[in-house]
């Protein structure tokens, strides 16, 4: 009797700035992947991108983010973007963003009606499944993800138990092996084209044709974001995370 598989959804949390063909990568790599363990159907896939909060430099709107994802993934009939983080005033915690997509499908489901209509809240797109638990979610990163985990200040240990324990990760990476709820997944088409080699040679009007989708390039040219003046916003800022974990936690006597 074959097993039924547990349904899956793939969430990318980052700045995109911009989306490249490697991040669309991630996703297709990771859902083979998960796919060939047997145990899961990967149901749907989310680009997160952060709040203009996040303070990196560089970093253009949000509007501009999520239009060149949205753009980008017009062809992915799995993969979706998802304004909920980029629309926060202030920079949301990775786990704050996965605990809130989970309150939307975490719910016993009693039909594949039900299934879809909590999924489609997360504006997932679902092939048809059977019916069965409710999906998932397991964050999705390249391979120097794990990396920040170490770097300190960045991460609270509580939200980093939480994302490798509660819910997981599949990491896209150059080799190693998976251990308990974080699956490593071999990246075999090496790809190391970074959204920051991208706005450099934006900025010194050298091409950046199949690194990107011919729609964001068009987009880019024709809202003149990727200049000198967008690569010094934020300069001298500190990194939200940064300063936000160095905000001492209040008592309940305050």
């Amino acid at each position: 009797m074959a097993t039924r598989r547990v349904p899956l959804v793939l969430l990318a949390c980052g700045s995109f700035n911009p989306i490249t063909n490697q991040h669309m990568r991630l996703f297709e790599l990771a859902r083979d992947h998960m796919h060939s363990t047997g145990q899961y159907q990967v149901v749907g896939g989310i680009v997160s991108p952060v709040s203009d909060g996040y303070g990196k430099q560089g970093l253009v709107l949000a509007k501009h983010r999520i239009a060149m994802a949205k753009l980008a993934l017009q062809s992915s009939n799995w993969v979706t973007v998802d304004e909920w983080e980029s629309q926060q005033p202030d920079w949301t915690e990775t786990v704050v963003t996965m605990r809130y997509k989970t309150t939307l499908y975490r719910f016993p489901c009693k039909s594949m009606q039900e299934l879809e209509d909590n999924i489609r809240l997360c504006s997932i797109l679902l092939r048809p499944l059977p019916s069965g638990p409710c999906p998932q979610l397991k964050l999705l990163c390249g391979a120097d993800f794990l990396d920040t985990f170490k770097i300190p200040g960045l991460w609270r240990d509580d939200h980093v138990e939480e994302v490798a324990g509660r819910f997981g990760l599949v990491c896209v990476s150059r080799g190693g092996a998976s251990r308990q709820n974080i699956f490593l997944v071999r990246e075999w088409v090496r790809n190391e084209t970074s959204a920051t080699e991208i706005r450099r040679a934006l900025r010194r009007d050298r091409s950046v044709k199949y690194l990107i989708p011919d729609a964001v390039i068009e987009y880019i040219h024709k809202h003149n974001l990727y200049t000198e003046d967008s690569e010094r916003r934020n300069k001298g800022t500190v990194l939200r995370p940064l300063a936000k974990q160095a905000q001492p936690v209040k008592s309940l006597d305050d």
